[in-house]
């Protein structure tokens, strides 16, 4: 038998990771002191992106202009469709 007190009480007290997980549920893991999330969602020191993240902007799929691109095309597409069909 062992002598170890088992007092939890703290550690299940202490407040829970915001995370979701990979199945939806909350991360039960207790968030590291002063932060928001545990060590394994970037609670740990030095987690997160760098400052001044450039792999951020890789290749510019997602920005502004670039949608704004592909919804004018997807507007002309449909135009020349419709046109096609009235043609018939």
């Amino acid at each position: 038998m062992s002598d170890h007190i088992g007092n939890t009480g703290p550690m299940l007290a202490s407040p829970r990771c915001g995370a979701k997980t990979r199945c939806g549920a909350a991360c039960r893991s207790p968030a590291v002191h002063g932060k928001k999330r545990c060590r394994m969602h970037g609670g740990a020191p030095g987690s997160g992106a760098p400052t001044a993240n450039r792999n951020a902007r890789k290749h510019g799929l997602f920005t502004g202009d670039a949608i704004a691109e592909r919804r004018g095309i997807q507007e002309l597409l449909g135009e020349a469709r419709k046109l096609l069909e009235e043609m018939k």
